[in-house]
Formats: C-alpha cells, structure tokens, sequence
C-alpha cells in the first residue's frame, strides 16, 4: 500500500470491551437495547435474590459489586467500544443501563412488583434524563455514556425509596 492509497476502515473489535459494553450482547437486541439491558439486570438480581433466596445483605453486597465493576469496567469498555464504533453514544452499549438498574434496584425488597417499579422508574429517568442527568452525557467518551444512567439510577433510587414507604 503506497501513501496515497487510504487505509482502511477500523473493523478490528476488543472483545473484552464489546463483551462488557454489550453487556454479554443484551445489548445487540431489538427494538431498545436500553431496555433489553435493563432487563438482564433485573433478571440477574432476580436470580440471586429471588431464585437463591439470598439474604437481603447478600443481595445488597453483590448489587453493590456490581455497581462498581459495571461502572468501573464500563466507562473504559464503552470508550472502546464507541470508538470502534465511530458512533459517540451507540445504542448497543448498555452496560451504563445494568448500573443505573442495579443502583435503582438498591433497598428494593426481593419481589417482582418492587423489581418492575425500580425497572419502570430506571427506564423513565433514563429516558427523560431531568437536570443534571443530560448534561452529564458531554463528559468525555464512556464518562458521558455511563454517568448520564448513573444520575437516572439514582433519581429511580430515590422515588423507589419514597414509592416503598407507601407499599
């Protein structure tokens, strides 16, 4: 290939990246991947804390756990990921939708009715993105993409906590 002749277009993929970004390909669904990855969050704290009947403090620790290593693992894995992409925030990438769903699902008793509001709460913040949530999505590359969910996990945290005094 001589200097005049373009190189061609990154098709190279990081697997590790792709496979968290993804979240183990939820994400690759449709229609709304967003949503597809808030579901199989939900469904994995429905394994443990309703098919392993773990205890409360279990359940608490692991979501914690996965907090972080969502957020810790995914702000790098969607850089990556949006980058090879060339797209800045793509839709496939919803390892930002399992941390806000997880943070949303924090305190919440161990049944579907409080598992499906804390996934209608998640997905309407996620979707609305109310002040600050939007203005977190013009952090840099994967900071942007996942911070923005951080907010909307924690918005649905906290009327979920209101909504359980009542229920």
């Amino acid at each position: 290939m001589n200097s005049t002749t373009p190189a061609p277009a990154c098709t190279r993929k990081t697997l590790w990246a792709w496979a968290i970004a993804t979240f183990f390909g939820s994400g690759l669904l449709k229609p709304a991947p967003g949503t597809w990855g808030s579901l199989a969050a939900l469904l994995l704290w429905a394994a443990l804390a309703m098919g392993a009947h773990a205890p409360a403090s279990t359940v608490l620790i692991a979501l914690i756990g996965g907090i972080v290593l969502s957020i810790a693992l995914g702000v790098p894995a969607a850089t990556i990921s949006a980058r090879e992409s060339g797209r800045k925030d793509p839709g496939f990438v919803v390892v930002d939708e399992v941390a806000g769903q997880w943070i949303a699902l924090l305190g919440s008793p161990a049944d579907w009715k409080h598992g499906l509001i804390a996934l209608v709460l998640f997905r309407l913040f996620d979707i609305t993105k109310p002040f600050p949530a939007r203005q977190l999505e013009a952090l840099p590359e994967g900071w942007g993409i996942v911070f923005d969910d951080v907010a909307a996990g924690l918005y649905a945290w906290g009327v979920a906590a209101i909504v359980r005094i009542w229920l």
